[in-house]
């Protein structure tokens, strides 16, 4: 049985509305989510604004091509044979990699009546090697483009694999996701949620402006 003055506090402190229990948790909900995006993100924004803007003027960063050439020989058999589906590609792109370590993935292997070649890419590398199909002999080129050409080329997925490309389109959908929050916590503060709306909608109005003005 209760006191009178449990029963006058059950009173006084009705529980909170349906209403407002969702809108205290989604805005709490929301702070949460931008917050701790924010700092995995992090990173994710600091790379890609760094590299924007090293791919917007690749000519301050232009670094020092490096180029290495090497030759050799693999056994004729490998590539001496009539019937071009029994050339071993397997073993010669495992053969130049242990050699010459060799990086990057294989992006063409072209055969043709007197010659093979075979090119490996990555970001800000390249490796091409031509194939003598009588002997085995080949001469191999490897190109390193330095630093910021291999921070560039991540920026834009080139030459990176899938598993880079899978990244990007995670930190794509964690950046949206931020966005959203933040945009969503925007609209519980009610002494600012006009005006940052006002604010958004400006600043979608300038970046269409400068596009219109900028952009042949």
């Amino acid at each position: 049985m209760t006191s009178p003055s449990e029963q006058l506090k059950s009173v006084a402190s009705p529980p909170g509305k349906p209403k407002q229990v969702w809108k205290k948790r989604t805005a709490s909900f929301s702070r949460w989510l931008h917050l701790y995006l924010s700092m995995l993100t992090f990173f994710v924004v600091l790379f890609f604004s760094i590299t924007g803007l090293t791919l917007n003027h690749a000519e301050w960063f232009d670094g020092q091509q490096v180029e290495h050439k090497f030759t050799g020989a693999v056994p004729a058999a490998w590539v001496n044979v009539p019937d071009t589906a029994r050339i071993k590609k397997l073993e010669i792109v495992e053969a130049l990699r242990n050699r010459h370590a060799i990086r990057g993935a294989v992006s063409d292997f072209l055969i043709e009546d007197d010659q093979c070649s075979v090119s490996f890419k990555g970001p800000g590398y390249s490796a091409d090697a031509f194939l003598n199909r009588h002997d085995g002999t080949y001469k191999l080129t490897e190109t390193r483009l330095g630093l910021f050409a291999v921070l560039n080329d991540l920026h834009k997925g080139r030459d990176s694999g899938p598993g880079w490309s899978w990244l990007i389109d995670l930190s794509a959908g964690f950046l949206v996701l931020v966005s959203l929050s933040g945009l969503v916590m925007l609209f519980f503060l009610k002494n600012k949620r006009v005006k940052g709306a006002i604010v958004a909608i400006l600043g979608g109005i300038i970046c269409y402006l400068l596009y219109w003005l900028l952009v042949p």
